[in-house]
């Protein structure tokens, strides 16, 4: 297997405890990696030989992205009601049932090929591991197959049947927690990793702590992992149910009582769930954003995600992500940038992506600046690039990085 010294480096972010606390930052620093590995970090003085070598000429390098949130196939957008939402404007077009309708209607390739597009544009930013969660379609046969499209573009597929109860049940919404824990189940387990709610005190079509509870409990019984929606309308039960059943992460957290704070650090320490923050969603819906400082103090681990969706964040960008969560949620850079590598990987439960350790998969982000500061610092620039092991020197992540 050919191997690759990256070298070059200002600053390279590991997450490895070798080289210092906090993020393991290695200055003037090299890399080498395999297709499969990183074999080697340290100063690029020390570095050993490998078959080929790319010059970074200056530029950072961190980890790979981890985006542990996102809704990534569905059909149409939802422009109109965001333009809504930002001038004011009275505005009742449907909200999710227009993505519900347009996401029936639309036929696999056109699924596939926005999801392609969205993933696409991930990847350009410097994103190398995601969640796609299913949604947006809440019959069983349109669940599964988002599920069958979403697991052609990632390995971390989420069941949503708990997403919101459809328009066709909101008279009975006992008969969809049924389809959803039985026939939609049974039709989508075999293609997801996990499962997630929308758990919210009852309002319009969210699901309650009960639902929340049977659906969730349900889906545990089906081998599949677990995931919660919570705490982004309002204060609820979600943060003590995700506790109790011992979901990987608990996601919005924009409301949170001191009771809900108390139990997600009690959990922390016994590798209970992370709190995922979502900041481009109060962004778009002008929300209050989550108290990251909050949850930080108390030893909550937390994870930075985009949530990419048509509705309340349409955005792929993790450094976007990152400005906001230091600018709005009293975050530090370096705290940022841990949520959105190794924080999203303990999300996600997986101990090889999210750092560059020896053993890491070999997912590395390329700054075109000489320190990651630069990801919140210059808010809205494309400066983040996702290099991949067996690029040529024009594939190359910056086009200023040599080959020799």
């Amino acid at each position: 297997m050919t191997t690759t010294l990256v070298t070059g480096i200002a600053e390279l972010v590991t997450h490895d405890p070798t080289h210092g606390p906090g993020l393991g930052t290695v200055e003037n620093a090299a890399i080498v990696v395999d297709d499969d590995a990183v074999l080697w970090t340290g100063p690029a003085t020390s570095a050993p030989a490998a078959d080929r070598r790319i010059d970074v000429a200056g530029r950072a390098v961190i980890p790979g992205f981890v985006d542990s949130h996102t809704h990534l196939v569905f059909a149409g957008d939802r422009a109109r009601e965001f333009e809504a939402r930002m001038t004011g404007e009275r505005y009742d077009g449907g909200g999710i049932a227009t993505t519900i309708a347009a996401t029936r209607a639309a036929d696999d390739a056109r699924l596939m090929a926005n999801g392609r597009r969205l993933l696409a544009e991930l990847r350009a930013q410097g994103t190398t591991t995601v969640e796609i969660k299913s949604g947006y379609g809440l019959t069983v046969a349109d669940e599964a197959r988002l599920l069958r499209i979403a697991r052609e573009l990632t390995p971390e597929t989420t069941f949503l049947g708990g997403h919101v109860v459809p328009p066709e049940f909101a008279a009975d919404r006992a008969a969809y927690v049924e389809l959803a824990t039985g026939p939609m189940l049974d039709a989508c387990a075999p293609h997801a990793r996990w499962a997630d709610v929308f758990c919210e005190p009852r309002s319009l079509a969210a699901f309650d702590g009960d639902e929340s509870r049977t659906i969730l409990e349900a889906a545990a019984h089906a081998g599949l992992e677990l995931r919660v929606h919570a705490g982004q309308l309002g204060p609820g039960p979600g943060v003590a149910l995700a506790v109790e059943l011992g979901a990987a992460s608990v996601d919005h957290c924009t409301f949170l009582t001191d009771d809900d704070v108390d139990a997600l650090a009690a959990a922390a320490r016994d590798s209970g769930p992370v709190a995922t923050l979502l900041p481009g969603v109060e962004f778009s819906t002008r929300s209050p954003y989550p108290d990251a400082r909050r949850l930080l103090d108390a030893g909550v681990t937390v994870a930075l995600a985009t949530d990419c969706n048509p509705g309340t964040c349409y955005s792929t960008s993790m450094p976007w992500c990152i400005a906001l969560a230091v600018h709005e949620m009293g975050m530090t850079p370096a705290e940022a940038l841990g949520a959105a590598t190794l924080g999203g990987a303990q999300a996600l439960r997986r101990p090889d992506v999210g750092h560059l350790r020896v053993g890491a998969r070999p997912d590395l982000c390329v700054v075109d600046a000489p320190s990651y500061r630069h990801l919140a610092y210059r808010a809205g620039v494309p400066i983040a690039r996702h290099w991949r092991s067996g690029q040529t020197s024009h594939e190359a992540p910056c086009p200023t990085c040599t080959r020799q």
